[in-house]
């Protein structure tokens, strides 16, 4: 191995695992839920995904985050039992590995890679717009805010923005912490705000008084939708598995990141509750105006909702959303940076990946790398199409079942000699990971029926075939062929020389 640090993690110490030189000893379990908050990225989130999310099923919208919701915290509850005995960056790549053998292994890690690189450049080009809006608001100058479609304004500024959160997360998660902490904060405090000033607003545009049918997955009109809504919820929880990957940095390995992972899926969906329901409440869901059922809200529901909620104020969430998505660029670096360094370190990607710098201990050419990464795809996708960019951030929730629910049933799979020995195994090692990883990939195959229909996304298609659907199976079948390379090139990982199977 080409690291300074080789020690055995103590669970796994038949299992070929090793510290990989990461700063040690580096957050707790506030520092680590700051971070995975940001990764999800609440404000920038909900802008995006509320609007599309009622298109589907109306006023049902609090339901459909619940049930997006709880595979996710099943999912985490299984994430948390595979840390706790083998507490390792790798995450999804190293616990598939663990329990199924180096190809799924190789593949879990490969879409936890994809969606992260595609979802960097997405939350780079957001960051983008609502710098220049907020520039435009600042100065009372409305022309500045269009200057974001220009693509020779836009791209380079693009570019700095990922270069700058490049910077940060190449310091170390001490510099990304004490970045993310005033950013995660401030957006948190002003998705509240807006909240309160919905339900307390005297001129509510269409009020929509809560009820609880509201909150009844059963009144969702069809299956189509409803799993439309759900792929679209699971979307707007991802992010807590970075928690996970900053393991081998926290102050207690094995304990921390599970906690942490559980604590930040409870706290969004109090936040989203909150925020969805004052979005309901004010603004209905109506077609038309600002109804929230508006096509031409769904964009930003945000950026048309904040003037008339919150007046003067509506700066805020202006600020709110950049900070957003500028915290999420980076913290959402984390955990790509981790997974490939892991791979490298494993030797399933060249072992020029897992170098550590040694001054700030963070995974150097992995982070690069990622960026990189991030940035050449938003490069291209934007330059060829806006809509085939778009589409590919709709077949992110396809990876994203993929990943965590193949990680998920590697618990069930790992755990399987001790899973009736108490009652917790059976809640937590058995039945929770087992319902939340089944879940997910029916949700994986039911996406990839329906993203088959052009109609499924911007309405772009090659051949009659969607263009979600092309580019979402495109990028795990791109994964497949970089894999099969790579057992060519590094043949030591897929013999189970450097992680070994768990019989």
């Amino acid at each position: 191995m080409s690291n300074d640090v080789q020690r055995e993690h103590p669970p796994g110490s038949d299992s070929g695992l090793h510290e990989k030189g990461l700063s040690k000893g580096t957050v707790g379990v506030l520092g680590t839920v700051v971070i995975g908050i940001s990764c999800i990225a609440p404000a920038y989130t909900l802008t995006a995904a509320l609007g599309p999310t009622v298109a589907e099923v109306g006023t049902n919208l609090p339901a459909i985050f619940l049930a997006g919701f709880l595979p996710m915290l099943l999912v985490a509850l299984g994430y948390r039992e595979l840390n706790n005995v083998m507490p390792d960056s790798g995450t999804s790549f190293t616990w598939a590995t663990r329990a199924f053998g180096p190809l799924i292994g190789w593949m879990g890690g490969w879409g936890l890679i994809a969606a992260t690189v595609i979802v960097l450049s997405n939350l780079a080009a957001v960051a983008v717009d609502f710098f220049y809006l907020l520039i435009a608001q600042l100065t009372g100058q409305e022309w500045i805010a269009e200057l974001t479609r220009n693509l020779w304004i836009n791209i380079p500024t693009t570019l700095v923005f990922v270069a700058a959160a490049t910077w940060i997360s190449y310091r170390g998660l001490n510099a990304t912490k004490a970045f993310q902490y005033v950013l995660v904060g401030f957006q948190v405090a002003v998705l509240l705000l807006f909240a309160i000033m919905c339900f307390t607003n005297p001129e509510p545009f269409d009020r929509t008084p809560i009820t609880l049918e509201m909150f009844n997955p059963a009144a969702v009109e069809s299956f189509t939708a409803f799993a439309a809504g759900v792929s679209l919820s699971i979307f707007i929880f991802w992010g807590w598995d970075v928690t996970l990957t900053m393991n081998e940095e926290t102050t207690d390995p094995e304990k921390v990141p599970g906690r942490a992972a559980t604590l930040t899926v409870l706290i969004i969906i109090a936040l989203y509750m909150a925020v969805s329901l004052g979005v309901i409440y004010y603004a209905g869901i109506g077609t038309e105006g600002l109804g929230a059922g508006n096509p031409e809200n769904q964009e930003s529901i945000f950026a048309v909702l904040s003037g008339p909620v919150m007046g003067p104020l509506a700066i805020l969430m202006s600020l709110a959303i950049l900070s957003s998505s500028a915290a999420s660029l980076q913290s959402t670096l984390v955990s790509p940076a981790r997974t490939i360094l892991s791979m490298g370190y494993y030797k399933a990607l060249p072992e020029k990946y897992a170098r550590i710098s040694p001054r700030f201990m963070s995974p150097s050419v992995a982070t690069v790398t990622a960026a990189v990464a991030a940035a050449g795809f938003y490069v291209v996708t934007r330059i060829l199409s806006e809509n085939a960019l778009w589409d590919t951030i709709t077949a992110l929730g396809m990876m994203i079942c993929f990943y965590y629910g193949l990680t998920a049933l590697a618990c069930v799979w790992y755990f399987r000699t001790e899973l009736f020995d108490s009652v917790r195994n059976i809640l937590f090692k058995f039945l929770a990971p087992l319902i939340g990883g089944v879940v997910l990939l029916v949700m994986f195959v039911r996406t990839c029926i329906d993203s088959m229909d052009p109609a499924y996304g911007s309405g772009s298609s090659i051949g009659g075939v969607g263009m979600v659907f092309i580019l979402g199976v495109g990028v795990l079948a791109l994964g497949v062929v970089i894999m099969l390379v790579m057992r060519v090139k590094h043949p030591a990982f897929f013999r189970g020389e450097t992680i070994k199977t768990k019989r």
